[in-house]
């Protein structure tokens, strides 16, 4: 065990977060190994998505699939209804087809290998060796951005990210202890969340310090070095939301595949990441009293987007493709951020 493993797995037994999908590091120096389920499930809800963000959607996934079976057999609307909010949607589509893959191809066991689990779907480099890690306690090397923070601020790593990708991993499996392997990566990530944060990392507190040779050069925050992000591409479309005179909100399903595809929405203009929509009233799914609402902006990977919000009360509904979703039941519905934000814009309702 390496000087670098054996102070942070020290420092892990006393300063580790408690988190629902995790087990104590008493448990893992036991021989106790946390369920597989847990930990692909967690793992693939973190994906892009903080820890705070992803809680309550684990404690609800877990609550209404306890197993793989459940979650395989439940319907794709269902997992989108649970999912709306968390962002990413493409996960939730994987997730549902791994689950269906594991239950009907390998009687419901996760494989305990690195090289088996990335051939699963949704399941790339990172999270096939943090699930070997973590579950199945295989000696294999973890890598997210806290651990790629730690590890270039250890060693004053110099290559920009992403090429940085290759020696930081190469580092982290020289120091990666043959017991505990699952222990040292969640404390990395730990440190990294907790200490060894982006801007002003608390290094007094760091068990690496000592070690540390960003700590000692003073230039902490001048790792990782990072290749210059692009600047986004701005898009605009505009969204019409039409209500009855109950309440009800016409909802309508997008295409399975594309942005946010199997997700709810209302009806919005041709946009997409490579075009402008049509912004203007002209562009409305029928003629009426529309009212202009204003505007809303959400930004998604690679793109910020701008939606002129219209708004229309009919007194009979017209005949649509979609379905009318009442006041009480709108917050079920597969709607991601961007489409909830346009609800809210339009109808002044505050959000639950």
């Amino acid at each position: 065990m390496s000087e670098i493993s054996g102070k942070l797995l020290v420092w892990y037994d006393k300063y580790h977060r408690t988190l629902p999908w995790r087990i104590p590091p008493g448990d893992s120096k036991s021989g106790i190994l946390p369920d597989p389920y847990h930990v692909w499930l967690s793992e693939i809800m973190l994906q892009q998505t903080t820890v705070t963000a992803v809680k309550p959607y684990y404690e609800k996934f877990l609550k209404l699939w306890p197993n793989i079976t459940a979650l395989a057999e439940t319907s794709n609307e269902s997992v989108m209804q649970a999912w709306a909010g968390l962002g990413y949607y493409s996960r939730a589509r994987n997730l549902k087809k791994c689950a269906e893959y594991v239950v009907s191809e390998l009687q419901g066991r996760f494989p305990d290998n690195e090289t088996e689990l990335i051939k699963l779907p949704g399941v790339g480099p990172y999270t096939a060796a943090a699930i070997a890690s973590i579950a199945f306690q295989q000696p294999v090397a973890v890598v997210d951005g806290n651990i790629e923070r730690v590890f270039a601020r250890l060693f004053t790593i110099n290559t920009p990210l992403p090429q940085a990708k290759v020696p930081i991993k190469e580092k982290v499996a020289k120091h990666l202890p043959a017991a505990r392997p699952g222990d040292f990566a969640q404390g990395l990530m730990d440190l990294g969340s907790s200490i060894c944060t982006p801007k002003k990392p608390n290094c007094l507190l760091c068990p690496l310090q000592d070690i540390c040779k960003a700590s000692k050069l003073g230039s902490q925050e001048s790792y990782p070095v990072k290749t210059p992000k692009k600047v986004k591409a701005k898009r605009r479309g505009a969204a019409f939301v039409i209500e009855d005179m109950d309440g009800a909100i016409y909802i309508q399903k997008r295409p399975e595949t594309g942005l946010l595809g199997g997700m709810s929405e209302v009806p919005t203009t041709d946009w997409n990441s490579n075009q402008d929509g049509e912004t203007d009233i002209q562009s409305a799914p029928f003629s009426g009293d529309w009212q202009k609402r204003g505007e809303i902006r959400h930004v998604f990977t690679h793109f910020e987007l701008s939606l002129i919000v219209y708004h229309i009360k009919v007194d009979i509904r017209p005949t649509l493709n979609g379905w009318w979703s009442a006041q009480n039941e709108i917050e079920g519905e597969a709607l991601p951020n961007l489409m909830k934000k346009v609800v809210l814009k339009a109808t002044d309702r505050k959000r639950k």
